[in-house]
């Protein structure tokens, strides 16, 4: 509370926001692949990855609620490879993921080559 003119006026509410850092790295060449994550309440940003194998993406931004965190990583047909996927908060591992990606030939599904990480990210 704050005293203005011997009346109480209510500080303003502040929000604890988060550091928040996402951390994609594929052990395996698989050109044209690249990872989405959440950068606000609301909004995803994509980034290439690299080319060569073991390169790590990393990318930080900070979030008031450190539960929406959210990555996917993405290889296209036809390559496949290892893929670690991490998400830290505040310098701790929220959610860590390592898994072999292999995209099935022709499929239309949206989630065919896609390894998830974390929270669900906003429909697009």
């Amino acid at each position: 509370m704050l005293i203005g003119c011997g009346q109480l006026i209510p500080a303003a509410a502040t929000a604890e926001l988060h550091n928040v850092t996402y951390i994609a790295r594929i052990d395996g060449v698989a050109p044209g692949s690249q990872a989405t994550f959440l950068i606000n309440d609301t909004q995803t940003n994509t980034a290439p990855l690299s080319s060569l194998p073991g390169n790590a993406l990393q990318v930080n931004t900070v979030l008031a609620d450190p539960a929406k965190a959210g990555m996917k990583v993405a290889i296209r047909w036809p390559y496949s490879a290892n893929v670690h996927c991490e998400i830290d908060v505040d310098d701790n591992v929220a959610a860590q993921v390592d898994q072999f990606v292999r995209p099935a030939p022709g499929s239309t599904d949206p989630m065919n080559g896609v390894l998830p990480c974390g929270a669900p990210l906003p429909a697009s």
